[in-house]
């Protein structure tokens, strides 16, 4: 798709807590997911979408995210001598895959702040954040349509997903209205993490976002919210409810799939998803995982020696 949006910002600041011990040395963006790291899914999406120009906000301990786009000029030549050619391919094609930059959050003040410290590499103009937690499935190219969206209305455009109630206070939600776009409605409300029962609809806000420039003073004027931090959902908010910030915020409802690697079960879950949709793992792997399926008929097999 021609665009004239071709700048993507990937804040993978965070500590990863979730899966310590394994992130005690590695970043959590580099956890395989089957056999790429995650980030590599998100730049893979960034780069499908047109976008060639990406930031990475890091913080301490990142240096594996740098490595692992660069140039690994012993590993190449290791590989080419063993004549093994289709892995050579793959370790160049992360080298390859974009034009990428790396900028350090700093203090860890919020999601808000990490989008903020990018202002000096975008400029004045739109601009798409990705968050490493959420991997979207290649064949529902979700940030392609909000890409669209964006040029269509001159606004900007948050991704959107329908929740069940019982979970919509781990999200951000959306109060919308609906326009003459079955997957598009206009936002007019915003709350971060509602308390629970109280969400104004089951739209979460996930991690996908396009948006225009005055974005950076937005934030530069939002006082820390939940958690003491600076979030990006109050920004939006303001955005939204604010006639002076032009088009508002306009959400695009995804029907597609999507893979939360952001805890530990929803990762395993994300792992056999895919894999079991490779063309080079699923033929194999979905038999052995029908069977192993099978044996889980209950919580006494499962725990022989429980009352």
């Amino acid at each position: 798709m021609a665009t004239s949006i071709t700048k993507a910002v990937i804040p993978a600041a965070g500590l990863g807590t979730r899966f310590l011990p394994a992130t005690k040395a590695m970043p959590k963006e580099m956890l395989p997911v089957v056999d790429k790291p995650a980030i590599q899914y998100v730049v893979e999406e960034a780069v499908a979408a047109g976008l060639t120009d990406v930031l990475m906000i890091t913080g301490r301990n990142k240096n594996a995210l740098e490595n692992h786009f660069d140039k690994v000029g012993e590993l190449e030549d290791v590989l080419r001598k063993k004549g093994e050619l289709e892995k050579l391919d793959k370790v160049k094609y992360s080298t390859d895959l974009a034009d990428v930059h790396y900028v350090r959050q700093g203090d860890p003040k919020g999601l808000g702040h990490a989008v903020l410290r990018a202002k000096m590499h975008v400029g004045h103009e739109p601009f798409a954040v990705l968050l490493g937690d959420d991997i979207i499935d290649e064949r529902d190219p979700l940030l392609t349509r909000m890409l669209e969206v964006q040029q269509q209305l001159n606004t900007t455009v948050v991704a959107l997903l329908e929740v069940d109630p019982s979970v919509a206070h781990l999200y951000g939600i959306a109060t919308v209205k609906a326009t003459d776009q079955d997957d598009v409605v206009k936002i007019t409300g915003l709350v971060e993490k509602p308390s629970p029962g109280s969400a104004p609809s089951n739209l979460a806000v996930i991690g996908r976002y396009v948006l225009r420039p005055e974005i950076f003073e937005v934030l530069e004027r939002t006082a820390p919210g939940k958690g003491g931090e600076i979030q990006l959902t109050d920004a939006l908010q303001s955005i939204a409810t604010g006639p002076e910030w032009g088009g508002g915020v306009h959400g695009v409802v995804f029907r597609g799939r999507r893979y939360d690697t952001g805890d530990r079960l929803d990762y395993l879950k994300a792992i056999v998803q895919l894999a079991s949709d490779r063309a080079d793992l699923g033929p194999d792997f979905r038999p052995w995982l029908k069977t192993f399926a099978a044996t889980l008929t209950n919580d006494d097999h499962e725990h022989p020696d429980a009352p």
